[in-house]
């Protein structure tokens, strides 16, 4: 009797290598154009790390719309457009003669990223899985982490056709690979005669849905519920920290006499040892309360970010980078599994939206408050135990949100 794989996985593949590709090219691989177009057109760092910003910026600012389309129109529609846009910005990139052309280019490529990252690809496999929800998105979100194995090929790509060439090559691998991936996506499991993780619909529900948010739910109402303010709080807070740390861990390894050759391997082993967390606490998470997985995986960033205070040690690196990683990718996961387990899945979208928005803005405060201890001290060591600490406080916001039944 052959044994049909239920669809849902079929949608996990398809984000894990829309998330692999996006986040190669957009977060991790930015950064291999900056001395190429610094020597090209004698721009200073600041101005070509605008851009970074810019992006952030734009992304964070959409998200909550983002989060409301993809409720109200779907994943499979965005997906399309946001790997359209993207693969239009990167060509439209390629043609910069100006610093004014670079930001509109990245401007098209920071709206496309919208409709193609984690708020899209999440809700995307939210709405196919309930009980094996960590499972399915830390297979999903690994693609994140994964995508560090592509930087040695963008690398090759620029050193041997130029930036201008790889941009191309990369705009059409966006098309060629995101839109296929994309067609694959189905928005619900209900059109298609199942519930989530394939029960048949004519059988028992897997759980009541009375409890659960209205679909209807709107931003205000998201932004009042005490429960996802105290998710959305420790959200900021890791990506505060998190950000903060995947800017600065190369200019702090240079400060405690690491070089810079073994520094480059520890950053690019960051993402990678991610990959752990985000399968190991996703299935711990689906096993035990979320909460407590939720709260172990900041006490793992935690003890990460202490480390980093003596990280020249071989002690210290073994703790932060076993520590830190696992931390920050358990939770990328298990935000998304708590949305699901709490609250109607076909409002998840709008939540997660919301919580991007959040996290946006620690992104934006985290970098800059470090650089700005970083010249007041001429260290980070007050950074990172402070960072520590505040994690601590993330904690305790998550072990506030009430337990699942009492959300209404």
């Amino acid at each position: 009797m052959q044994v049909r794989i239920f669809y849902g996985w079929w949608i996990v593949g398809a984000c894990f290598f829309i998330a692999f590709y996006v986040s190669s090219v957009i977060f991790y691989g930015f950064t291999v154009f900056f001395e190429p177009l610094v020597k090209e057109f004698a721009w200073s760092y600041t101005q070509v790390s605008f851009a970074s910003s810019l992006r952030g910026l734009e992304m964070g600012l959409l998200s909550p719309l983002i989060g409301f389309l993809v409720d109200r129109f779907g994943s499979r529609r965005l997906l399309l457009a946001g790997t359209i846009t993207v693969g239009i910005g990167l060509i439209l990139m390629s043609y910069t003669q100006s610093l004014v052309m670079f930001y509109v280019a990245m401007g098209f490529i920071a709206f496309g990223a919208g409709g193609c990252t984690s708020v899209v690809t999440m809700t995307a496999v939210a709405r196919w899985f309930q009980k094996n929800i960590g499972k399915a998105l830390g297979i999903m979100s690994a693609g994140f982490g994964a995508s560090g194995l592509m930087l040695p090929l963008i690398v090759w790509l620029v050193d041997v056709y130029g930036w201008r060439t790889a941009l191309i090559v990369l705009g059409l691998g966006m098309w060629l690979i995101g839109i296929p991936l994309a067609l694959i996506v189905r928005d619900s499991p209900e059109q298609y005669g199942y519930l989530p993780d394939g029960a048949s619909s004519d059988g028992p529900t897997i759980r009541d849905d009375s409890q659960a948010m209205d679909f209807s739910i709107t931003i205000w109402e998201v932004l009042k519920d005490r429960s996802l303010l105290c998710l959305n709080l420790a959200e900021a807070i890791r990506f505060m920290v998190l950000a903060s740390v995947v800017m600065h861990i190369m200019p702090h390894l240079s400060t405690m006499g690491i070089p810079r050759s073994t520094a480059g391997i520890i950053v690019a082993a960051v993402p990678l040892v991610s990959i752990i967390g985000r399968f190991a606490l996703g299935w711990l998470g689906d096993v035990f309360d979320k909460r407590y997985i939720t709260s172990l995986s900041f006490c793992l960033m935690s003890i990460g970010v202490f480390a980093l205070t003596f990280v020249h040690t071989k002690p210290g690196l073994a703790l932060f980078l076993l520590s830190f990683p696992a931390g920050f990718g358990g939770i990328s996961v298990l935000r998304g599994t708590i949305l699901r387990e709490y609250y109607d899945a076909r409002a998840f979208g709008t939540m997660m939206g919301v919580m991007m928005g959040y996290a946006a803005l620690g992104g934006i405060i985290g970098p800059t408050l470090t650089g700005w201890v970083y010249d007041t001290f001429g260290n980070y060591q007050f950074v990172w135990l402070g960072f520590s600490n505040l994690l601590l406080l993330a904690i305790v916001l998550i072990l506030k949100i009430g337990p699942r039944d009492s959300q209404s």
